[in-house]
């Protein structure tokens, strides 16, 4: 039962940290139709730049994580204002090339500037002791990281399907000329909902440090998690990622206690189940 309850607490939050970066991935690949594969290297910049600033420039961490997410978002409105919005209305073959270029760039100069070392982001006293649950102890960082998914994932619920600029992504996507027509900024809503998306990629890199550690190659190493999760749960359903995500992130976490000689085998063999029992994922949009 301890086992079980390890593998539980533990799979929740390794879970929570690719929801929190997929679900970024699921607005702009299933809502705004636009495959993004550089999606990982701004996981990448939000938690580099929360290290950084907490161990080179010596900010509080609760200081660090929000201008981490801030400038992952500048750079991911920037991105989106120059250059990615030019590729929405080109084939899906050449976003791929694109973007899996943007990520090449980014590591590339992650490497010349910062060097191949993991980065590390300290923690707060808070959040660097341990809490009782009673049957075993669980670092406050865990907890930390499974109450922001939470709040995430309610966040965005109801952002997208609750407010007016939710109402408004909606119509721009599924049919931009009259959305358009009606006086709805399609622009702007584009650049926010892409930037909004890097800023929980940037998020899901500073939550997940201690579990996916931050190095160069971190864009690639861990694009494929957030692809898969994007997938299982159906593109562009929130509630669908996080189903996918948990899941997902309690198998692969019961192989590594149960089996660690498999590797991940076992998350790759239940996603290829669950797609070949339902191929436009469990939540589709």
């Amino acid at each position: 039962m301890n086992t079980f309850l390890n593998i539980l607490i533990d799979g929740l939050a390794y879970g929570m940290v690719l929801f929190v970066i997929a679900v970024g991935l699921s607005v702009t690949l299933g809502l705004m139709r636009f495959v993004n594969l550089s999606h990982g290297a701004f996981a990448m910049v939000g938690g580099y730049c929360a290290a950084l600033l907490t161990r080179e420039a010596q900010w509080s961490f609760w200081l660090a994580v929000p201008a981490a997410i801030l400038a992952t978002a500048l750079l991911g409105g920037v991105l989106e204002a120059l250059v990615l919005r030019h590729l929405y209305r080109r084939k899906e073959l050449e976003q791929v090339l694109f973007t899996i270029g943007l990520s090449f760039v980014l590591i590339a100069a992650t490497n010349a500037l910062v060097g191949p070392q993991v980065q590390m982001i300290p923690l707060p006293p808070l959040l660097a002791g341990s809490v009782d649950l009673g049957f075993r102890t669980l670092p406050a960082q865990r907890l930390l990281v499974i109450g922001a998914g939470c709040a995430v994932a309610a966040l965005a619920a109801w952002t997208v399907t609750r407010t007016r600029f939710g109402i408004w992504l909606r119509a721009a996507v599924d049919h931009s000329g009259t959305a358009s027509a009606l006086g709805i900024p399609i622009r702007t809503v584009q650049c926010a909902s892409f930037a909004a998306g890097a800023a929980l990629a940037g998020l899901g890199g500073i939550l997940g440090a201690e579990l996916m550690p931050l190095e160069p190659y971190y864009a690639l190493k861990y694009l494929v998690l957030v692809l898969v999760v994007v997938s299982v749960g159906g593109m562009g359903s929130i509630t669908g990622s996080l189903v996918a995500a948990v899941l997902l992130g309690v198998i692969e976490t019961a192989s590594k206690y149960l089996a660690s000689e498999w590797g991940s085998l076992f998350f790759f063999v239940a996603m290829a189940l669950l797609l070949a029992w339902r191929p436009n994922g469990l939540l589709k949009r």
